[in-house]
């Protein structure tokens, strides 16, 4: 695809610079912050509040895409478009959901047919009303694409009842979890270049991008929900790694930010408020299971016996995260398997044992690759070498940007082990499981079990709650028995602001939503 420098949108072209990224980031509960709102250190006590203005906010990361229909976009693309489009529901902060697009809905016949009543007078950005038509479109051109979960839809159908319109999807056989796909951005069936001219119904449109600068979105003046949003607009800003966006917080070019570990205590509290939020990922020395050594599961075994998470979580982290050793958030309580919380406790004597037992008296050269633009992923590793050395395993670092981290370990599948946080597109244990499929594109740890494939299989059909929740944790319960990978926790975040601005609410799935931030002075 061509890259431009200087893009726009409506009378001018548009061109995306192709970037993907999977962050990380999640809450744990820290004494003297706030949990998903600004009472936390040094939270403003301004009791007026002001419409307009501008939010200039910093992010490592551009989006792979700005068309909700291409599969290339995860978290920091999805964040921002989170913003610009909107499906037929929207999550929830308390893990519900929330009519969008549609102004109800009801589920029928055990999960079989999903009717949703369109709300009324929905627009575009560019000013057109949105019709069931539209909706029809959307979801089949998910499916055609086989996106995640639209493969279940069977059929779509636009009806017109008295006036009122309504979207009636049928699967091919009930799914009382299927709501959370349908998050997915409604878009014009008549806008054929989506990426040239992103079209929305969010609080905000995209007026502009300007590749490895910013991307700049508008207030929507159509916005069907009266109150929001309140900034007039949005400012994203690039920067090159953590350590630059802490540079652009202190010296004014950025109003807002996540930041972790160090960074935080760098902040001056008279200057910023800090907001504790969870953004629901897993970090995790991800191993790749079809390359030896790593394709014995008594070697991978070794090096989660190997690993001290809590050490990496003081060193690196300045004691802020929750260890964690699932493939899923313990924000999914539902579903998490709670046994998991350590599940290989560190113990040289069996890692040196398990290593011996499959070859390797003497350890083995292992090469972690790392996106260099995720500071905290290069800090996590440089301990893991440490840790691992103990065990005889000789641990080398190697840095790579975004785009070769894409090509090489994403996709190619070209590496033995990577610092990495993994999220999940929809709120569900499937965004988070799915990956681990044998079948599945985005398992790029190479994980191939029958066994998991049949329980996870029998956990997305299963119809009763109850029987779904425990055929989810024998899915976590499965890939920690196989130790596909290292996992280590679920990072706190904090989102920095400075000081005037408010109304920061977090969500269990890796968002920002900017249309409730208000200036207070």
């Amino acid at each position: 695809m061509e890259k431009k420098k200087q893009t726009g949108f409506g009378a001018h072209a548009m061109y995306v610079r192709i970037g993907l990224v999977l962050m990380l980031l999640v809450s744990c509960a820290i004494a003297g912050y706030a949990r998903g709102s600004q009472a936390g250190r040094g939270a403003s006590s301004a009791t007026s509040t002001s419409t307009g203005g501008e939010l200039r906010i910093g992010v490592t990361s551009e989006p792979a895409t700005l068309d909700p229909l291409s599969s290339a976009n995860t978290a920091d693309g999805r964040s921002i478009l989170f913003n610009v489009y909107e499906g037929l529901v929207k999550p929830s902060t308390d893990a519900g959901w929330n009519p969008a697009v549609a102004e109800s809905y009801t589920v029928e016949q055990a999960g079989l047919v999903y009717n949703f009543k369109l709300r009324a007078g929905v627009k575009f950005h560019d000013g057109t009303t949105l019709t069931a038509e539209d909706v029809v479109f959307t979801l089949n051109k998910a499916a055609d694409a086989r996106f995640n979960g639209f493969t279940q839809i069977a059929k779509v159908e636009a009806l017109d009842d008295n006036d009122v319109e309504r979207v009636l999807i049928t699967l091919h056989e009930p799914n009382v979890e299927f709501l959370p796909y349908l998050t997915l951005g409604i878009v014009p069936r008549n806008n054929p270049d989506r990426e040239a001219k992103p079209l929305g119904t969010g609080p905000y449109s995209i007026v502009s991008y300007t590749t490895q600068q910013s991307l700049v979105l508008e207030k929507n003046p159509y916005y069907w929900q009266a109150g929001i949003p309140h900034l007039d607009k949005i400012t994203y800003i690039f920067a090159a790694d953590s350590d630059a966006l802490l540079t652009a917080l202190q010296g004014g070019n950025i109003d807002g930010a996540s930041v972790t570990g160090a960074l935080v205590d760098q902040l001056n509290p008279s200057q910023f408020d800090l907001v504790q939020s969870p953004s629901n990922a897993v970090q995790m020395l991800a191993l790749n299971n079809a390359i030896e050594p790593l394709n014995d599961v008594r070697v991978r075994k070794a090096l989660n016996y190997a690993v001290d998470v809590q050490e990496i979580i003081d060193i690196a982290f300045y004691g802020r995260g929750t260890p964690s050793g699932s493939p899923i958030i313990p924000g999914l309580s539902r579903y998490y398997e709670t046994s998991l919380a350590n599940p290989y406790p560190v113990n040289i004597d069996t890692a040196k044992t398990l290593l011996a037992e499959a070859g390797y008296p003497d350890g083995f050269p292992l090469e972690i690759t790392v996106p260099s633009n995720y500071t905290m992923h290069v800090d996590t590793a440089q301990v893991l070498v440490n840790q691992l050395a103990k065990v005889g395993v000789e641990t080398t670092i190697r840095q790579v940007d975004w785009a070769t981290w894409l090509t090489d370990v994403y996709r190619g599948r070209q590496y033995q082990a990577t610092v990495i946080s993994l999220d999940a597109s929809v709120m569900s244990p499937r965004g988070f499981l799915d990956r681990y499929r044998s079948s599945a594109s985005s398992n790029f740890v190479s994980f191939q079990d029958p066994t998991f494939d049949q329980v996870y299989g029998e956990a997305i059909t299963e119809v009763d709650e109850a029987k779904r929740s425990a055929l989810y944790k024998e899915s976590q319960r499965i890939i920690s028995d196989n130790a596909v990978s290292v996992y280590l926790q679920d990072i706190t975040e904090f989102k920095a602001f400075r000081k005037g601005f408010a109304g920061f609410v977090s969500y269990p799935l890796y968002v920002f939503d900017v249309s409730t931030i208000y200036r207070t002075r």
